[in-house]
């Protein structure tokens, strides 16, 4: 059995998910032929198969695998049913503590890496309905958890162009004030990045203008994740748009950030660039394999250029476009010799 440094857990997902998932797959036995990827279940194919959307095997595999590549989850099937498949996304997240939410958006001078809480706030907190029919959903945050995000955000700014934004609320919401306290009372210990504070409404007309001037931002769960589809619109839509979320010493969880997209499932056109990307993450932050996540990512940009899919404006398929990625990176001489194509 592979040891715990060899494996990764590989969750297709639904709808296109499997689909993008064997382009992902076949990209790292290309980069990485020495991992082991165990296939698990998850979403809506785990709740068919075993009446929950994440299963304790998967769970168990997940928590002692290096890092864990997951595909969209959904299924119009279980939209109103009392169990959904989302709801194994976020049991996924919250199991393995992966609280730091990485949301790179990249095009030309554009390159915004934004950093979202992922495990608590409004979508974590208590909600329910009362005697009169009010609803309510609660917004928490402890310290500790707005502590341990800003440092993510910091070491990053640090590594990158020295320029850190706090998006909050500050002006309306107490977590916002606790939020932006944090930050200041952490700012010292990294001198070299310049901190700025502001509030998400200004932040989403920014980044929806000028989105050049953002280096790194760090924010709450439900802020971080409008601004990030915004930033990933800004640089050419969801379709391309990776995600890395990371723990403390456990094993990360690298997804793209689009659905399933039931309507075009089993019909062989998905754009697997997402996905890919999402791979690259994984190669750099799970497997401390920066070189050969730095290829794959040419790669992929190569065959953006030389073999697109319908949504880009060609007429690739998922699985020609997954070929051409590897047969790129068979010319920059990094595939391994059993390369084979799609």
């Amino acid at each position: 059995m592979p040891t715990v440094s060899e494996r990764v857990v590989l969750l297709p997902g639904d709808g296109i998910g499997p689909e993008v998932a064997e382009q992902a797959r076949l990209a790292l036995e290309v980069l990485a032929p020495e991992v082991a990827l165990d296939e698990r279940l998850i979403g809506a194919a785990a709740i068919r198969a075993t009446g929950s959307p994440l299963p304790q095997e998967t769970i168990d595999a997940c928590l002692s695998a290096v890092a864990v590549l997951k595909g969209p989850v959904g299924d119009p099937e279980f939209e109103a049913a009392e169990v959904r498949p989302e709801q194994g996304l976020l049991a996924l997240r919250a199991a393995l503590d992966t609280y730091a939410n990485l949301r790179p958006a990249v095009l030309g001078e554009v390159d915004v890496l934004i950093v979202r809480e992922l495990v608590g706030g409004l979508y974590f907190g208590a909600r329910g309905v009362r005697d009169d029919g009010t609803v309510f959903d609660t917004c928490e945050y402890h310290p500790r958890q707005v502590e341990r995000l800003a440092r993510w955000g910091f070491r990053l700014a640090e590594s990158r162009r020295g320029l850190l934004t706090s998006v909050d609320k500050a002006n309306v919401l107490e977590t916002s004030r606790m939020w932006r306290r944090v930050v200041d009372e952490i700012a010292p210990e990294f001198p070299e990045v310049q901190v700025e504070h502001m509030l998400v409404d200004n932040a989403a007309m920014q980044l929806a203008t000028t989105p050049q001037q953002f280096d790194v931002i760090v924010t709450e769960n439900m802020f971080g994740d409008i601004l990030s589809d915004l930033a990933a619109a800004v640089t050419g839509g969801l379709g391309m748009a990776p995600s890395a979320s990371l723990s403390d010493g456990g094993p990360g969880l690298f997804e793209p950030v689009h659905g399933s997209a039931p309507d075009i499932a089993g019909r062989g056109v998905a754009n697997p660039v997402a996905m890919l990307r999402s791979t690259a993450l994984l190669l750099e932050h799970g497997l401390a394999r920066t070189e050969e996540a730095e290829a794959l990512n040419r790669a992929i940009e190569a065959a953006i250029v030389s073999s697109p899919t319908i949504d880009l404006g060609g007429t690739a398929s998922t699985s020609d476009f997954g070929a051409a990625v590897r047969e790129q990176l068979a010319v920059d001489g990094v595939a391994s010799s059993s390369y084979g194509g799609s």
